[in-house]
């Protein structure tokens, strides 16, 4: 991973967000056994195929453009000029990464992101939680888009589907500039929620790092 990615995920909440944020964690996990973890990532993935089919586009429509600026619109004249162009928009594609979404398009992005929670979900060890009842809240800024997933002991109790209200709210939150916000009244709900079917044991313990993890 790009040092530069892990740095605007751990840049964009400020220190007072992250705070909260980790706040609401503790007193959402106080009513029940659940384990609730946070995380943000820049960019799920690199989608190169996406930057290479964006550069082609993008060069060969600048090319006839100048093709037909000059008058000279030959084959001789316009590969050789699509060619020309065909790193320097790659570079504009890189340096502005989210131009690049619209030519990997919606599956495409959202398989990303499903794949990258999940992979979050093993590398951060959500699923060796004692009751396995923990639950991750994903967060992947460049595509605005989240995932909550929940381990097996949740799943057995509560449809992933049941989230969705919740990933939602939050999604809104990212696009609307209230990120920090949605994400504590997610983390809130998600608590109740785990309440209602996970009540808290004597014997509990705090698994999970509460603060908000970014990668």
């Amino acid at each position: 991973m790009d040092l530069s990615q892990v740095q605007l995920a751990e840049e964009f909440f400020s220190s007072e967000e992250k705070e909260r944020i980790r706040e609401a964690v503790v007193r959402a996990e106080k009513g029940s056994s659940g384990e609730i973890a946070t995380m943000v990532v820049w960019a799920s993935d690199r989608y190169r195929e996406a930057e290479a089919l964006g550069a082609l586009l993008l060069a060969a429509l600048v090319a006839v453009v100048v093709a037909v600026a000059f008058r000279h619109v030959t084959i001789w004249s316009y590969i050789p000029l699509v060619c020309l162009l065909f790193y320097p928009v790659l570079l504009l594609l890189r340096r502005f990464p989210r131009l690049k979404l619209s030519f990997a398009g919606a599956s495409r992005v959202a398989e990303a992101v499903g794949e990258r929670a999940l992979v979050a979900f093993y590398q951060q060890g959500l699923y060796r939680t004692k009751d396995e009842t923990g639950i991750l809240i994903f967060i992947s800024l460049l595509e605005r888009k989240v995932w909550i997933l929940g381990d097996r002991g949740i799943n057995r109790k509560i449809p992933p589907g049941q989230w969705q209200s919740l990933v939602d709210e939050l999604t809104r939150g990212l696009r609307e500039g209230t990120a920090a916000d949605s994400l504590c009244r997610v983390i809130s709900r998600c608590g109740d929620e785990l309440a209602r079917h996970f009540p808290r044991q004597s014997d509990d313990l705090n698994e999970l790092p509460d603060e908000i993890i970014a990668s």
